[in-house]
């Protein structure tokens, strides 16, 4: 333990302990730009890029970052010294003096940190005038890339290169040009970008951002000729009331479907119903390669992967294009939910497919991407035409003059909105293999599940494995959320040294409860941990929690689809993978 004194006040630390951190211990804030972590997700970097931390140590001769500078014994930091103060205060002016002064109009104002900062310092004019950079603005179909506002803290580089090992993002040129943008300055489109999100998540201004499409859906909504329906994802629910001053985790699920009708939704769905419909495939191609490969079937390849998240989609695509026959064929419950709308839900309402606009509410920015991809496309019109974040309905639901907190509580519309635990809990880390182990287990063995909570398939840790007992057959499963962590755990089952039965991956922390499309956390990983709780208190309160129980999914399977993984499900509900692996990948 290291002995120190911060403003004259004593604190204790572990040998290692940043400055920053001890000082943060103590309740003594230290501003930053550069530095980003997700404490308790091992998600930390230590850049001392942006200069915004320095303190003064005596001693030394020169200011110091916090966040880079390790305690020593009988160390004196001063945070708050005169010339502390006028360094970080000078490195935010020449930061603002390169800086569009949009806020008006720009995404991240009020939830910026160098407006916050700026405001915190009094900064009211800039000293120093001078020519501004300048660079192409890089619109992909899930991000947009606005570089004119990065002030190269370098925290979406941390992001992409370390904790999710993409690789698509980096500084480039020098000087007044350097820039963080994919090799050669290609478009994202054109990089191993995953459309994860996670950069515009860490993003400390309004550099990265999303793609809205909120415009088109009201544009949609207004045109009499078009039906609108909306599906909303399991994660939403437990973080919209955040943007509208609500607790973290605190679940607005009838508000918000109450808010959706007073938008002009003509049916609010619930994504939840598509995933017990995805476990129904995913559980029964588990059950087929497990029995198969016991037979001695040499053929099929284990382990199983789940397909839910786009971003891991991609990150395999890209990465591991010899294992693309591993994971499950099936769709996202997004895309299995507007394909079932666009045929089986179209023709029992008489609607024609291009009549009907679906739009989905997601956690997660990949989805922009993944709902634009040609294999979801029927004669070039997409099973759902629009995703909105949960940012962006908040937005939407503000800019109507909709107070959420008033609203009367209210239910999805039948039959694409019943739903069981098993759909909510896809919502966090973990909780897709949970949901198709409880089903999976009743399918295999005839026998009912008096206890369905499987909490060693629980958790926050980065990786994680577990071993279910299906009354004699033992079924390793593998964890990963983040797609560091999850590149870690395919190169093990790539080289052999560990084996699974399946492998459930989010690319997001904590799974979608933590996407890049959920209300900002700042690096708080209480926030997530408050959100996973929700999840599962949710699941708790619902009476039927297993997919195969839902009763709208068996009466779709009975009317329209026959069994799970036939013919009829295999052309709606199942897509293939691609070799996506000649993009620009620079070693990092």
């Amino acid at each position: 333990m290291i002995n120190l004194t911060i403003d004259n006040k004593p604190v204790q630390v572990p040998e290692g302990t940043t400055v920053l951190k001890a000082a943060r211990q103590i309740g003594i804030h230290i501003p930053t730009l550069c530095y980003y972590e997700l404490d308790g997700m091992k998600l930390e970097n230590k850049p001392a890029g942006c200069r915004v931390c320095m303190v003064e140590i005596k001693g030394q001769k020169r200011l110091m970052a916090a966040c880079a500078t390790e305690c020593k014994e009988g160390m004196e930091v001063h945070t708050n010294s005169l010339r502390a103060v006028n360094a970080r205060r000078t490195v935010v002016e020449l930061m603002l003096s390169d800086h569009p002064s949009d806020c008006l109009t720009c995404s991240k104002s009020g939830d910026c940190d160098l407006q916050r900062l700026s405001q915190a310092m009094g900064i009211r004019e800039i000293p120093f005038p001078g020519e501004h950079s300048h660079h192409r603005k890089d619109i992909s179909p899930a991000i947009i890339r606005d570089m004119d506002k990065c002030i190269m803290c370098r925290r979406c580089e941390t992001v992409c290169n370390e904790f999710q090992t993409v690789g698509a993002l980096h500084a480039i040129n020098r000087g007044f040009n350097a820039v963080v943008a994919p090799a050669f300055e290609q478009d994202l489109v054109d990089s191993p970008c995953t459309f994860c999100g996670q950069c515009v998540m860490a993003c400390p201004v309004g550099a990265l951002n999303t793609v809205s499409h909120t415009r088109q859906v009201m544009s949609a909504i207004n045109n009499p000729k078009k039906t609108v329906i909306v599906q909303t994802a399991p994660a939403v629910r437990v973080a919209l009331g955040e943007e509208f001053g609500m607790q973290p985790g605190e679940v607005v699920t009838g508000k918000m479907v109450a808010a959706l009708r007073r938008l002009g939704f003509d049916y609010v769905f619930d994504t939840d119903f598509a995933a017990d419909l995805t476990i129904m495939e995913e559980g029964t191609e588990l059950l087929d390669r497990i029995s198969r490969h016991m037979a001695g079937d040499k053929s099929v390849r284990l382990p199983i992967l789940t397909s839910c998240c786009p971003g891991w989609v991609n990150f395999f695509e890209y990465n591991f294009p010899d294992m693309l026959d591993v994971p499950s064929s099936a769709k996202s419950p997004q895309q299995m939910f507007g394909s079932i709308a666009k045929s089986y839900w179209a023709e029992k309402m008489g609607l024609k497919r291009e009549d009907i606009v679906c739009v989905s509410i997601m956690p997660c920015v990949a989805k922009k991407y993944e709902c634009g991809r040609d294999e979801f496309k029927v004669d070039g019109n997409p099973d759902v035409d629009f995703s909105i974040s949960t940012r962006g309905l908040a937005r939407l639901i503000k800019q109507y003059g909709i107070t959420l907190s008033e609203l009367p509580e209210e239910d999805f519309d039948r039959p694409l909105g019943e739903s069981t635990g098993a759909g909510v809990i896809f919502g966090s880390t973990g909780g897709v293999i949970e949901a198709a182990v409880r089903t999976a287990y009743e399918l295999y063995t005839k026998k009912s599940l008096d206890r369905v909570e499987f909490s060693q398939l629980r958790g926050i840790e980065g990786i994680r494995e577990a071993t279910v007992d299906f009354d004699g057959l033992p079924v390793h499963i593998g964890i990963a959320h983040g797609l560091g962590n999850a590149r870690r755990l395919l190169e093990k089952v790539r080289s052999g040294k560990v084996q699974f039965h399946a492998i459930e991956v989010m690319a997001c922390p904590g799974g979608c409860v933590g996407g890049a499309g959920q209300p900002f956390h700042h690096g708080n990983s209480d926030i997530i941990r408050k959100r996973q709780e929700a999840i599962y208190k949710e699941d708790r309160g619902k009476a039927l929690r297993k997919s195969h129980e839902n009763p709208d999914i068996i009466k779709l399977y009975n009317e329209y689809l026959g069994e799970p993984c036939g013919h009829k499900a295999h052309e709606l509900l199942h897509t293939h993978y691609f070799d996506k692996s000649d993009k620009t990948v620079i070693e990092i």
